[in-house]
């Protein structure tokens, strides 16, 4: 059977479908239903403090008895650059009169954070948890196996899958340069860029270098990426934008449509709203911090310099200044409950299949 695979035994899953950690959009609901339908919902949790995390672990126990995943964001150690931040505040303040908002001011307190995370996932014992944007601390990873939690590490190269195997990580989730939001890069390349792999080439070249269990990420939608991810060694695949759309997400109405009314030209690579690059449907935040030419605090620091801005903007269901993540096949999105989702991929697969 296509479903037995290497992740579907070892996270308990039916289906190697995984469904993508979109900090700011997962809902219990969502994440629930993926997993009632036999896939891997995941809690976007980057931005959680640790009562929201811990209240929405229970939301979802409640509404499912299927495991389920907890995605966190590795701590960026960046440093706060007065200036550099001053002068991103000038551009933006144009944006916070128009909404009145007042400038915010910026901490850096990730470590605290995630540690704090993790004691919750252990309290709550949920069986996995998923990293992005780089590979925790040795000690934590050795502390999550000892409560017996499954690891996910993220790459987008084969350097970065390797380092992950090395430091200990069960699972890896390979993106692709097609996929849709944050960029979860964190070694840079010898031309001090990071990688940008597309997953037709990264999948093969990672499953081969490493002897843990490989996921495909990044414009898969439908039953015939899943099963040409199965072809070129991935054990399953974790999808982001399928989900997006879906009813049960927690984005807005206006960014849903954003992405429904997109093509695969639509997307950009952006630092504007995060100091990260993350590809998204290009606006008019975008097309105004384009022009700016300085250079723009990492993440951290943008992210909570337009923080307030976005939230505004999704308030008042203004797609011009939201940040639109989406990967490059928008054309295949669609507006239904997410269990339908799981379900289509599923018979695509079995059509296909036996198909003379």
């Amino acid at each position: 059977m296509w479903s037995d695979t290497k992740i579907t035994a070892q996270l308990g899953i039916k289906y190697p479908i995984i469904q993508a950690g979109m900090a700011g959009n997962t809902t219990p609901e969502l994440v629930a239903s993926v997993s009632n339908s036999g896939g891997l919902g995941t809690i976007g949790a980057g931005y959680f403090s640790s009562e929201k995390l811990a209240e929405e672990i229970d939301k979802v126990k409640l509404l499912t008895t299927q495991p389920f995943a907890v995605n966190l964001f590795v701590p960026s150690k960046k440093h706060i650059k007065r200036a550099q931040v001053d002068l991103m505040n000038a551009w933006l303040n144009p944006y916070r009169r128009a909404l009145d908002l007042e400038q915010p001011v910026v901490n850096l307190s990730e470590t605290q954070q995630l540690e704090q995370q993790i004691d919750i996932l252990i309290e709550k014992r949920v069986p996995i948890v998923s990293f992005t944007f780089g590979i925790p601390d040795v000690h934590l990873i050795r502390k999550m196996h000892e409560h017996h939690m499954i690891v996910m590490g993220t790459a987008t190269s084969v350097e970065e899958a390797i380092v992950n195997e090395e430091a200990g990580i069960d699972i890896i989730v390979t993106q692709g340069s097609e996929a849709g939001g944050h960029r979860g890069s964190f070694l840079k390349q010898e031309d001090g860029e990071y990688p940008m792999i597309g997953s037709i080439s990264l999948v093969p070249q990672v499953a081969d270098a490493v002897s843990i269990p490989v996921v495909a990420a990044g414009g898969i939608m439908d039953g015939r990426g899943v099963l040409a991810s199965l072809i070129l060694g991935a054990s399953g695949v974790q999808m982001g934008t399928a989900f997006l759309t879906s009813q049960e997400s927690g984005a807005d109405i206006a960014y849903k449509q954003a992405i429904l009314n997109s093509t695969e030209t639509s997307t950009v690579l952006t630092n504007a709203f995060s100091g990260k690059m993350a590809r998204g449907i290009r606006n008019d935040f975008v097309d105004y911090l384009s022009t700016f030419r300085g250079e723009v605090p990492e993440y951290p620091i943008q992210n909570q310099l337009t923080s307030a801005i976005r939230k505004a903007s999704t308030a008042n269901h203004d797609h011009s200044l939201m940040s639109l993540w989406s990967g490059q096949t928008p054309r295949l999105a669609t507006s239904r409950k997410a269990n339908e989702v799981v379900e289509s991929i599923v018979q695509q697969i079995e059509d296909m299949r036996f198909q003379s």
